[in-house]
């Protein structure tokens, strides 16, 4: 029963969901302000669920394929089927809701946040290429090495922009630090990048069957630990120690802070053996969650 819903939660992407809104969380409570809506945060979450599954909601047959998750989604098929249209009913409810109370501070919302939003929704669009191919032939999955950093920055959009687009539309004008959330998007940007980059390591086969340029297929699982990965994060934890100097962080704020890189460091040393895909899901996507955690706990000693 316990490996069951290990399974349910992990392969239904319902912890992706978790983990954009926890990241959300740690934006607010980094940036000082106030909470988005609870309708907000629950449109995010389903909606989240419902994205990523997409990619799998087709799959109905295994077809020897030794994935564990393919394997899941084939015997699972069912559940997809219906479950996707009631998330999609459940996300249409709750846009509703939300543009119902808020229509009309949608409607004043400054050209700058419509921008932001925009290039949100076209990079989600372009992912999986949902724009007809007559119109454009572009997926940004297929991307190879670009991929990761896609990845990457429409999650930071997402949990770092977003809701304050929203919060806009919630609760009309309110201030934030511009150079610091600048540099909470970058560096949100960053770190999914490079789990982004790490999860293309459980992806290796299929990616270079079907010729996809990711890091890990150019360089191999060794080159792209030793030289993209370490390098990337050896960058991070420099950029976060000099902004934290400048800023004059207190020690306890800038360890909170610094403990997921040290974290993602030791996790990519250890993939250097081959994993199984749930190691991936938990241990990998489980940074994230960590990184907000420790996000959320360092901003309690802001003052």
């Amino acid at each position: 029963m316990g490996a069951k819903l290990v399974k349910f939660i992990f392969f239904g992407n319902y912890f992706v969901g978790t983990l954009a809104v926890a990241l959300s969380l740690e934006t607010a409570f980094q940036l000082q302000i106030h909470f988005n809506s609870l309708t907000y945060y629950l449109l995010l979450f389903f909606g989240t669920v419902m994205y990523y599954t997409y990619a799998y909601s087709g799959i109905t047959s295994a077809n020897n394929s030794v994935n564990p998750r393919t394997i899941w989604y084939a015997e699972h098929h069912d559940f997809i089927k219906w479950s996707q249209p009631f998330l999609l009913v459940i996300c249409t409810i709750l846009s509703s809701v939300l543009l119902i109370q808020y229509y009309e501070n949608i409607l004043r919302l400054p050209v700058a946040y419509w921008i932001v939003v925009g290039a949100i929704c076209l990079a989600a669009i372009l992912y999986y290429g949902l724009i007809p191919k007559s119109f454009i032939k572009l997926n940004l999955r297929n991307t190879g090495w670009l991929k990761a950093f896609i990845i990457g920055f429409v999650w930071a959009c997402c949990v770092n922009l977003l809701p304050l687009v929203v919060l806009q539309i919630e609760r009309g004008t309110y201030y934030v630090d511009p150079v610091f959330a600048l540099w909470l998007f970058v560096k949100n940007w960053m770190f999914c990048t490079v789990n982004a980059i790490m999860f293309d390591l459980k992806d290796y086969e299929d990616d270079s069957n079907q010729q996809l340029k990711t890091f890990v297929v150019r360089y191999g699982l060794e080159k792209t630990i030793f030289f993209v990965l370490i390098p990337l994060l050896t960058i991070g934890v420099v950029s976060l120690s000099l902004f934290a100097h400048f800023r004059h962080f207190k020690t306890i704020i800038f360890l909170f802070n610094l403990t997921p890189f040290i974290l993602m460091l030791v996790v990519a040393w250890s993939m250097l053996k081959h994993k199984n895909i749930l190691y991936y899901l938990i241990v990998i996507d489980g940074l994230l969650l960590i990184k907000a955690i420790c996000g959320i706990a360092g901003s309690q000693f802001i003052h």
